[in-house]
């Protein structure tokens, strides 16, 4: 048997269900994301008009591109809310799945709450508790290596950033309680 008749098979435990119930389909998904560029394509286009969308004395005015590249962006989404309408379609094409969405869910809920904490807590203290969330909980590894993991790397960037290229990163009240 050569090399290239080979085939690695590789079985993930934590897979998800063949059999889960469909959340949402491929046309309602394709029409939802449509609507909702077409709607960005429109409040950019206004916003660049009313800054200006012409030539004046001494050429483009600042919205003038913006402006066109809104109007190509709101035909593309027409285009595609079209097409999305007129698509024959099999009985349920299934974008995603229950099982599907529970695991894109893990990984966006924690990185939304990590944006928040950023906000109260500093990037490092709100770094720290991500990295350890998800190696624990997610990843399934040791507490302690979880901690320690998230522990050094959060320590490297604050010396990377803070001390060594004085680069200015949101913080918190731990930072500022050891004068940073």
């Amino acid at each position: 048997m050569s090399q290239t008749d080979l085939e690695i098979v590789v079985d993930d435990p934590a897979a998800p269900e063949e059999n889960s119930p469909s959340v949402a389909s491929s046309g309602t998904i394709e029409i939802i994301a449509c609507v909702l560029l077409l709607a960005l394509a429109a409040i950019l286009g206004y916003d660049n008009w009313r800054t200006g969308a012409s030539w004046d004395s001494t050429g483009p005015e600042p919205g003038y591109f913006p402006f066109y590249l809104s109007l190509i962006l709101g035909g593309g989404s027409l285009y595609g809310l079209i097409a999305a309408f007129l698509a024959r379609r099999g009985p349920s094409e299934t974008f995603v799945t229950r099982a599907q969405a529970r695991r894109v869910m893990a990984v966006f809920v924690p990185t939304l709450l990590f944006c928040l904490v950023t906000q109260f807590l500093g990037l490092y203290v709100a770094s720290f508790l991500l990295i350890a969330g998800f190696m624990r909980l997610v990843g399934k590894i040791a507490m302690w290596k979880s901690l320690l993991t998230a522990f050094l790397f959060t320590a490297i960037m604050f010396v990377t950033f803070d001390i060594a290229f004085d680069v200015i990163m949101p913080k918190g009240p731990l930072e500022a309680a050891f004068g940073y």
